[in-house]
This record gives C-alpha cells, sequence and structure tokens, in this order.
C-alpha cells in the first residue's frame, strides 16, 4: 500500500489537506486543525483532540467524510476514530475552542502586508480549464493579472456554486504575487468582512480596520450577494470600494447572480459594480466536463486508475458544476476501493447512481417509470399538449413559457435539484432564469387559481411515480 510506510502525522495531514479543500473554512479551523494524529491501530487512524464534546462531535460529523478521503489521498481505505487527547486535558479551557497558530505562510502570504491571505495553492491559471462556458471570465482575468487597477476594474464574476469563480479570482491572485511578493493581497468572504467590521466597532479598532482593507493591493471579495439587507456593511464596503478604486487598486468581486438581480444592495453600490467588467461562468458543455475531468486526474495522479470511457460517461450524467464532477470522481474511487472492484463504467453507474436518477438516466433497480426530470418533462408536456423538445428548445412562446416555468418549479419542488441543473435539463439555461420561472409559478398560486389547481393535481399523479 502506498501509504503503509507513513507515519499517523503524515497520514493525517494528507487527509487534512483534502478536507481543507471540501470543507467549510470555519468549521476546518474550529474542529480539524486543534486535533492531532495519536497512533495506527490496525485499519483505524486515532486522532486526538481536546476534550470529550469534540470527540463526540468529530466522530458524529466529520469521521465518516474524512474516511471518504481516503482511498484518493492514501490509496486504501482507513477508518477515523477521534479520542481525548490526555496530555491536552490540563490546557486551558478556551484552547478548546481556538485553532492552534497557523504553519509557516506559504509563498501567497506576505511578511509585509497590511491583510495577510492564504490563496488556495491549487487555485492558479494553470490548473483552471478554460471552455466556451467560462472563456470570456477567464481572458479578463488573465489581462487583469498583466495590468491590475488599469483594466477592467472592478472585475465582476457570476456564476452559481461551484463553477470556478472563486478560482479564477485566486488565480489572478497569485499570478500577480508571483511576479511582485510585495503586492499586499486581501482575500475575503462577505460574511467574514461583515464580522470583522463588527468586531472593529466592539473593539474600538476602526481604524485599523479601514487601514487594512482600504491600504490593500489587489481585495478579493468573495459572494458579495450576501451583503443584502446589511446596511452599514454595505455603508462600508461602499467607502473602501471608493477609496481603492481612486487609488487604481484593482478590486474583484464573485457572486452568484449579476449585479442588476442582487436585491437589497444599494443602487450606488450595484452601479460601482458595473463600472468594469462583468462576466459570467456558465455551465460547462460535454468536452469541457471531459477535459475538467481529465485535468483532475492528472492532478491527483490517477490517469491509470480512471479509464477514458468512465471519464466520457461521468462527463455525460454530471453536469451542475465543477464541484460536482470533481466529487464523482472522489465518490467512485472510494466506492471501487470500498468494495474491492476496479473502475468501470457499471462500477461509476453503481456510485453515482443519486446523480443519474436527478438526470433521467435509469440505473439498475430503478423503478422504470420512476420520478425523475425526464418523466416531470414528460407529464407537463402531455398535460399542456405540448412536445418534450418544445419545453427545452429555446422559443419563448406563452404556449411553452408557461409549462417550461410550471416544469422548472416542479423539478425544484419534487427532486431538489440546484439551480444549474435545472437550467441543464432546459437546455443550458442561466440559473437566473430558472430563479424568474420559479416567482412566476408562485406568482400563479396567488392570482390563478385555476392553473394552480391543474399544477397541485398533476403534482400528486408524478408523486406516485416515487422510488
Amino acid at each position: 500500500m502506498e501509504s503503509s510506510n507513513l507515519s499517523p502525522t503524515d497520514i493525517w495531514a494528507r487527509l487534512l489537506a483534502r478536507a481543507k479543500l471540501e470543507l467549510p473554512e470555519q468549521t476546518f479551523r474550529t474542529w480539524l486543525e486543534p486535533s492531532e494524529a495519536l497512533q495506527v491501530d490496525s485499519d483505524t487512524l486515532i486522532i486526538g483532540v481536546p476534550d470529550q464534546f469534540a470527540a463526540d462531535w468529530n466522530d458524529t460529523k466529520h469521521a465518516h467524510i474524512l474516511s471518504g478521503y481516503a482511498p484518493v489521498a492514501l490509496g486504501h481505505p482507513i477508518k477515523i476514530k477521534f479520542k481525548v487527547h490526555e496530555e491536552r486535558k490540563s490546557r486551558p479551557q478556551m484552547d478548546f475552542f481556538v485553532a492552534p497558530k497557523p504553519e509557516e505562510p506559504r509563498s501567497t502570504q506576505k511578511e509585509n502586508s497590511t491583510h495577510n491571505v492564504s490563496l488556495n495553492e491549487r487555485y492558479t491559471f494553470d490548473q483552471f480549464v478554460i471552455g466556451k462556458s467560462n472563456e470570456l471570465a477567464a481572458a479578463a482575468a488573465h489581462a487583469i493579472a498583466q495590468a491590475p487597477g488599469k483594466i477592467y476594474n472592478p472585475f465582476f464574476i457570476y456564476g452559481d456554486t461551484g463553477l470556478g469563480k472563486t478560482h479564477l479570482m485566486q488565480a489572478v491572485g497569485h499570478a500577480i504575487y508571483s511576479r511582485d511578493s510585495s503586492t499586499r493581497i486581501t482575500f475575503v468572504g462577505t460574511e467574514q468582512f461583515t464580522n470583522e467590521m463588527v468586531h472593529a466597532i466592539q473593539t474600538r479598532t476602526n481604524q485599523e480596520f479601514r487601514r487594512r482593507y482600504r491600504e490593500t493591493d489587489l481585495l478579493l471579495i468573495d459572494d458579495v450577494q450576501f451583503l443584502k439587507g446589511k446596511e452599514s456593511t454595505q455603508e462600508e464596503f461602499f467607502h473602501t470600494f471608493n477609496a481603492l478604486y481612486e487609488a487604481g487598486r484593482q478590486i474583484i468581486i464573485t457572486s452568484d447572480r449579476p449585479p442588476s438581480d442582487i436585491s437589497g444592495i444599494e443602487a450606488r453600490l450595484i452601479s460601482r459594480f458595473q463600472w468594469g467588467m462583468v462576466a459570467d461562468i456558465e455551465l460547462p458543455d460535454f468536452e469541457h466536463r471531459i477535459a475538467i475531468l481529465q485535468q483532475k486526474a492528472q492532478q491527483d495522479d490517477l490517469e491509470t486508475t480512471i479509464p477514458d470511457d468512465v471519464i466520457r460517461f461521468i462527463a455525460e450524467h454530471v453536469r451542475s458544476s465543477v464541484r460536482e464532477l470533481e466529487g464523482s470522481i472522489i465518490k467512485l474511487l472510494a466506492y471501487a476501493s470500498l468494495r474491492h472492484k476496479p473502475v468501470t463504467v457499471d462500477v461509476a453507474r453503481e456510485a453515482i447512481r443519486d446523480k443519474l436518477r436527478s438526470t433521467g438516466e435509469k440505473t439498475h433497480g430503478d423503478i422504470t417509470n420512476g420520478l425523475t426530470v425526464q418523466t416531470i418533462q414528460q407529464a407537463v408536456a402531455k398535460e399542456w399538449e405540448i412536445t418534450v423538445d418544445g419545453l427545452r428548445s429555446k422559443t419563448r412562446t406563452k404556449t411553452l413559457t408557461v409549462p417550461r416555468q410550471i416544469a422548472m418549479y416542479l423539478m425544484r419542488e419534487m427532486l431538489s435539484l440546484q439551480l444549474v441543473e435545472i437550467g441543464a435539463a432546459f437546455g443550458g439555461r442561466d440559473h437566473s432564469t430558472v430563479i424568474h420561472s420559479l416567482e412566476k409559478v408562485s406568482h400563479l398560486a396567488r392570482t390563478e387559481p385555476d392553473t394552480w389547481n391543474r399544477i397541485n393535481k398533476l403534482r400528486n399523479t408524478l408523486e406516485g411515480l416515487r422510488a
């Protein structure tokens, strides 16, 4: 086995590296970073944590997730067990809830910057796969990396979750820093910006907070839509934006929707978001998905593990996001390893059967007429006396638009699909179109009771198809 000669600390380091990419940062810092590998007992890695509560919590919430990373990170399965680390029980109680000081800064951290930042080492231009769905955003990002603050300022990237917005934004940071290591880079999520502002108010350190953000050379703001309804934070961000823009410093912003569709944010901010370049990232097409999967396999040295026909199978059936594609690879490898099976198309079909259901693909043991995207489209088409091809087409006549919106609504309500998955089922429509459709059908419930009754009758019929 590849990791047979690894120490418990090395094994845990590999699993933590994977967890840091997959889990929310706050979860990682609070529950996993303060832990320590103690020993390997047979097929189980024992991890020490400060107290029994942390042990119980991690066993319940994280042990199975971390075990799932093992086939990829280590080359074989391993179980994870958390226990109280006796040597740490004598430490002050506050240590139980504070992660240890981070390791020495990586190459993307600056000793002399006003606001140090860790950029994900995998989020570089070299590892960003360009296709039709993101080529405009990628081209703009490359241009900005060559001349920050000169063109396309601000740069606003929007698209649904898991399509690569954060990757592209951080790639700019990596490229700029590689040329000038004195560049001050600040990468922050909107929620963190808000929390830091509140802390500054409570501790009366407002000037220090403002200096950190307004004197940075490159500000990367993630998920700006979460500024919605936060009036004080919007006010602070407005002045931060103005200070940076007037100083010619680059601002890059991401959101799950275009500026004009973000509600609850002041018009003066929306206006500024549109001053520079606004670019979207859409769902990758089939060829792009294959390229992404091949890049993932090459990145993790999996080329000989995953045959080309399996990559094509996954690319054909997993269409919702880049994150889902990568997650499918991890799930497949874990499934094959735990069952001691070679990686084949049949094994892939078993491993990702939940995703195949959402796209209408039949899997062994499924009821032929189960509740899927396809059966919902067929039922709506039949009820409104149109064709399924008409539902999926780009045509916008009322005879097609209303049933199309109803089909989207039923998929959201009955299958709990993501917006991008629903859009993909209707010719690759943008997620904002899906949001509009859902709102329109909700409006029908209040204004057209006959149509709403018709929808509910169809919903009850479809419920009978659940597997």
